[in-house]
């Protein structure tokens, strides 16, 4: 009997291991990756990409290798704890190599359409039809994976600020920051305290004039490092700390937790307090941002209300404002009647799957695993 045929939409993380379980299970797997090279997301480009997320050059992982690494393939023991994009990437080829995944990624090939074949009730199959190269091709898969990630289209809500028309300063979405230097002795509002906006607005206070950092309802924010400087998620997330944490309830769990993250500075003060509980929203990541805070490099603002013409006295420089936002990007239309939501993850019981939103701990690319 032939071996099922598996179609693989995206070689990033999400897709390398799926072609490597698919093979593990003795299935036929055929990925399609629109750009020449794998690694999605971790792939840092000097140019934002259609279609396919983008990072800035600076970007390093916040989760630590200990905690993030495919459990048959161990990170190097001379790479870094927390790894820097460009780390992240050699360690994604080496994984390639290691189990021959690349001869099973057909690249610079988009898929144009996934469609249940006629007799799918009897069959299960799907109709997939791929571009390369100006010319279509259709084949026919027993199941398909969905990798294509949730980091694709940059949510710009313009409408959510008046007077922006008027603005005479220039605004661009995180999606397009790449470097610091074009931000040099200019005044930056960055809107957003999720990961990329914290990152970015440490980074640009290093070289901007002056850079404030507005925020809708604050942010808790986590560091990388735990006793002894020991990668806080490896010495937190154990068997004995989600354990204590299934029998307590959920409001004392956020207490202490909220309680050790004030101990080492205090949200109030730093004008960061949120509104939430820390449980209740993802966390943000990041080392410095309280001392670029207490040597007034970063002022913490609140919500953007509106924009005007008005210009401080003496002040010649136009301010730009970095827009830092939720990339959030429908990866492929898809039939309603076909797929189940359930907490950001849409499946479809029919040998269809798709990696859509999750955003877990530990390791993360082990989801499109089913």
């Amino acid at each position: 009997m032939a071996a099922r045929r598996v179609a693989i939409i995206g070689a990033g993380a999400s897709g390398l291991c799926a072609v490597k379980c698919c093979l593990d299970d003795g299935l036929a797997p055929t990925c399609f990756e629109r750009s020449g090279d794998i690694g999605g997301l971790w792939r840092f480009e000097e140019h934002p990409e259609e279609g396919r997320a983008s990072i800035y050059k600076s970007v390093v992982i916040n989760t630590s290798k200990e905690m993030m690494c495919f459990s048959d393939f161990p990170i190097p023991d001379d790479f870094p704890n927390y790894m820097h994009n460009s780390k992240i990437m050699e360690y994604f080829r080496m994984y390639a190599q290691h189990f021959d995944l690349l001869r099973h990624i057909r690249f610079r090939t988009s898929v144009c359409r996934v469609a249940k074949r006629p007799d799918f009730a009897v069959t299960s199959q799907w109709d997939v039809v791929t571009e390369s190269d100006g010319k279509q091709e259709s084949a026919v898969f027993d199941a398909v994976l969905v990798c294509t990630g949730h980091h694709t289209d940059a949510h710009l809500p313009l409408h959510t600020f008046p007077g922006l028309e008027r603005f005479e300063g220039w605004y661009l979405h995180s999606r397009e920051y790449k470097t610091p230097q074009a931000f040099s002795e200019k005044r930056v509002v960055v809107i957003g305290t999720g990961n990329s906006g914290i990152d970015i607005a440490v980074e640009l206070s290093h070289t901007a004039k002056q850079v404030f950092l507005s925020t809708r309802r604050g942010a808790w924010v986590l560091h990388r490092l735990a006793k002894s400087g020991y990668p806080f998620d490896f010495s937190y997330l154990t068997r004995l700390s989600q354990l204590l944490h299934s029998l307590v309830p959920l409001s004392v769990g956020s207490f202490l937790l909220e309680r050790k993250l004030n101990a080492r500075f205090n949200h109030a003060l730093y004008g960061l307090q949120p509104q939430h509980r820390i449980f209740h929203q993802h966390p943000t990541v990041n080392d410095d941002l309280p001392n670029r805070i207490i040597s007034g490099r970063v002022r913490v603002k609140p919500n953007v209300q509106e924009f005007t013409l008005q210009k401080e006295p003496g002040k010649g420089a136009r301010p730009a404002i970095l827009l830092s936002c939720c990339k959030l990007g429908k990866a492929w239309s898809r039939p309603e009647e076909t797929y189940v939501t359930c907490d950001g993850f849409v499946v479809c019981p029919e040998r269809c799957v798709a990696v859509h939103g999750l955003t877990p701990y530990g390791k993360f690319f082990l989801l499109c695993i089913c």
